[in-house]
């Protein structure tokens, strides 16, 4: 990542006018001109609505950062802005480089060309000459795979096909800036993953990403840092996966409780100043029965700790032990454990379920369970009852340090709420060298087979007598 700043935003402010009605718009299109004639005060006939509100951020050549928030946060607006398709109501945008943007599907796109000639469209648009874009047509045609349809109208193209093209396009005029929305959620799993490795190659060339998406894991694998809006602001910015675990949080909370920890997270503004007050958020149980001194480390405990729902369960003295009870945090490759914990109930709920993750220490999930996606439910019938529940798994893991989360659920009529989330619950660490028989973070179990075959011998030619 180079010092240098790619795209610099700073105090920007983006305000429409919402009319009530439409013989307002036109109100405030004459009367405020014959106020001001005759000296009388004006009357405003609109409301304000700010979709983004005094946003600073800079991206460093290089860098990439996710964009994370809810519908209507002010996420895609603040791209338009950077962009230049949009003007700031108030601050300015600097942005240094060529920059490519997949901002929505097709956009830019002739609907009444074909293919190939939006391709060459915008792809003067965004700074190749003809004969550059004449040399590539061949490898974006490849890279977008949508066979013969190059040559018809992108009228008659489906959204994926569309953005196969655009996205196509956009990566192959070798940008110093790609600028993506959250458009190829559109594309099937190949394509996906063709995309992704695409970004890849931007990133290792120095390239800088800047890109709109509501995948955790997208955001934790492929970010340096993160920004999470909210109404128009931009709320906590740092790594990333202190920011995917606010945004969960505010996701997961009612109206009230959203409210205070938004203000919470704003007053902290960076994820190094919410760290001092994250690890007082929740308070780790100390271990309250058997413990195998040995395996149990007391200065291992989790210190990121965030929890939410909607306050009508608790999840509480989450833990890990051995099969036989034991309390442990200190793991064994290939070993069986237990997480551990006990949900008290507050509220009679139906269709309850329960569920964990574990996870690398940078975020990324390795897998859970929830019992919900076995069709296993809990009818809790009155306040007051409590369930203890225990997930067993083996350790597959590389030695290493991992967490886990720990959560309840109910399936309600407008879908699956949290009764309570415990994110990052418990911290622990898996012992042993650095396995050299195999890669990665789990072990698979991978059996290889290998069979050596000689060279087939030239068959002698026939010579004529």
């Amino acid at each position: 990542m180079s010092s240098e700043v790619a795209i610099e935003i700073d105090h920007i402010s983006k305000h429409y006018m919402i009319y009530d009605r439409p013989e307002d718009r036109l109100k405030q299109m004459l009367l405020p001109k014959l106020h001001r004639m005759v000296g009388v005060a004006g009357k405003k006939y609109y409301r304000e609505f700010a979709a983004v509100e005094n946003v600073n951020l800079k991206v460093m050549r290089g860098e990439t950062v996710g964009i994370v928030g809810g519908n209507g946060s002010g996420k895609s607006t603040l791209l338009q802005l950077v962009c230049g398709t949009l003007h700031p109501t108030a601050g300015y945008i600097k942005v240094r480089g060529r920059i490519a943007a997949l901002l929505e599907l097709g956009s830019g796109f002739n609907p009444d060309f074909t293919g190939r000639e939006n391709v060459y469209m915008n792809a003067s648009i965004l700074g190749l000459s003809q004969r550059e874009t004449q040399d590539r047509f061949e490898q974006i045609a490849e890279f977008a795979d949508i066979g013969h349809f190059i040559e018809q109208p992108t009228k008659t193209y489906s959204s994926g096909m569309n953005v196969r093209l655009a996205f196509a396009v956009a990566t192959n005029v070798d940008p110093d800036i790609l600028i993506v929305d959250e458009a190829l959620s559109v594309g099937d799993e190949a394509f996906q993953r063709k995309c992704f490795a695409r970004i890849e190659q931007i990133k290792e060339r120095g390239g800088t990403i800047l890109f709109v998406s509501h995948s955790a894991q997208t955001v934790t694998q492929l970010c340096d840092r993160a920004l999470l809006m909210d109404r128009g602001e931009g709320i906590l910015l740092g790594e990333p996966k202190s920011v995917i675990k606010q945004y969960q949080r505010l996701l997961g909370l009612d109206s009230d409780a959203k409210n205070k920890a938004r203000a919470e997270i704003k007053a902290a503004g960076t994820t190094d100043r919410l760290a001092k007050t994250e690890s007082v958020s929740r308070q780790i149980e100390p271990p309250t029965g058997p413990v195998d001194e040995a395996w149990f480390d007391p200065t291992l405990q989790s210190s990121s700790a965030v929890e939410y729902g909607d306050n009508s369960a608790k999840i509480s003295d989450v833990h890990i032990t051995r099969t036989n009870g034991t309390r442990v945090n200190v793991l064994t490759k290939g070993i069986d454990y237990d997480i551990r914990y006990t949900v008290d109930f507050i509220e009679a709920a139906g269709l309850v379920a329960f569920g964990t993750m574990l996870k690398t220490i940078n975020g990324i999930e390795l897998g859970g369970i929830g019992t919900n996606l076995r069709q296993e439910y809990v009818e809790i019938t009155s306040s007051g009852q409590s369930v203890e529940v225990r997930m067993r798994f083996k350790c597959a893991l590389q030695a290493g340090t991992y967490f886990c989360n720990a959560g309840v659920t109910a399936d309600t009529e407008n879908g699956l709420s949290y009764l309570h989330r415990l994110v990052d619950a418990v911290c622990f660490r898996v012992v042993g060298d650095v396995s050299s028989d195999f890669s990665g973070a789990v072990d698979f179990k991978i059996e290889h087979e290998l069979t050596l075959f000689e060279p087939k011998s030239n068959p002698s030619h026939a010579v004529a007598s």
